[in-house]
């Protein structure tokens, strides 16, 4: 299944209080439960003013309708074709 970063840009979302970042992930994961286990929310990264989240999803088209369904931004939609670590230079 494929793997998407999403960039949201969203001003402020490093000033984002625990409470706010804990109702956005609510609303983020009753969506998710709604459209089936076909699309799976990673992990995210806050930084002062974008969010970047981890899909795995079918395609570009359900990670689009999540983040309209929720309100959410998705500024940027790119596919993961690999990934490097440390390990990748042994």
């Amino acid at each position: 299944m494929p793997k998407f970063v999403i960039e949201r840009d969203i001003p402020g979302a490093g000033s984002l209080s625990a409470e706010q970042l804990h109702a956005i992930s609510q609303k983020s994961c009753g969506i998710l439960r709604e459209m089936g286990p076909q699309i799976q929310w990673v992990q995210s990264y806050v930084t002062d003013d974008k969010i970047y989240c981890i899909y795995i999803a079918p395609d570009e088209e359900a990670v689009r309708k999540h983040a309209e369904q929720g309100g959410f931004p998705a500024n940027r939609v790119s596919q993961i074709r690999s990934a490097i670590d440390p390990t990748t230079a042994e």
